[in-house]
């Protein structure tokens, strides 16, 4: 009987261990800390894309959403092209990264009146920026900003998107319209030097089948081959 009792009991306590440990197993895992997250979004009809939004994570990741609008068969650039949801994965250098999380928790994680109270302000957009993170968090809409550190990052964002935006057409002109892609070019090399076409980078594959492709005329190789080079200096 004593040794029946002590297999009871062991059984016992074993079925106990295994019961604690399927339960100790089925709690849910720790949440993750919260990845710091600042985002962009730019609204405006009339304009070729006049919604995108911009999400940036301090590693420096992030996406693209855009919603580009129909473009009419009359204009040159692009003619016809139908409209189109715009949705990919960027990475952004570390030197920009830091510049706008450092914006960022400088306006209070934009937990401030950023908008300019100034009557008669032509219409630029709506514009929103949001910060998410374990350390705060904040949004604030504006058209136009007097606060130099907000223009500071609406032209950062406009830049980048700009630069993106620049990469679609180059596609497009590559596929459809070779010798389209000369002006364009040229257009895109002064919106970069005057600093208004920002992180190459997030096009380098456009550049790269631009500069690779010997159908192309060699001044517009050239061009893309040397702004190549530029993504690789920034990226160091």
């Amino acid at each position: 009987m004593r040794a029946t009792g002590s297999m009871v009991l062991g059984t016992a306590l074993f079925l106990g261990s295994c019961l604690v440990a399927a339960a100790q197993t089925a709690e849910p895992a720790a949440a993750a800390p919260l990845t710091s997250e600042v985002t962009f979004q730019f609204d405006r009809t009339g304009l070729p894309v006049p919604r995108f939004t911009l999400r940036i994570h301090e590693n420096g990741t992030g996406t693209y959403q855009a919603d580009q609008a129909e473009i009419p068969a009359t204009q040159t650039s692009m003619r016809g092209q139908v409209a189109q949801h715009v949705d990919r994965p960027i990475n952004l250098t570390s030197g920009i990264v830091a510049k706008v999380f450092k914006a960022a928790r400088s306006l209070n994680y934009f937990n401030i009146e950023c908008a300019s109270k100034a009557k008669n302000i032509a219409d630029t957009g709506t514009k929103t920026l949001t910060y998410t993170g374990s350390d705060g968090s904040g949004s604030c809409v504006y058209n136009y900003s007097e606060n130099k550190t907000v223009g500071t990052l609406t032209d950062i964002f406009l830049g980048v998107a700009s630069t993106l935006d620049e990469g679609r057409r180059l596609d497009f002109l590559h596929r459809y319209d070779r010798l389209g892609l000369d002006a364009e070019m040229n257009s895109f090399a002064d919106e970069v030097k005057e600093g208004r076409a920002l992180e190459l980078g997030t096009i380098s594959p456009t550049l790269a089948a631009i500069a690779d492709d010997t159908a192309v005329i060699q001044r517009v190789r050239l061009r893309a081959a040397k702004m190549l080079e530029q993504v690789a200096a920034d990226s160091h």
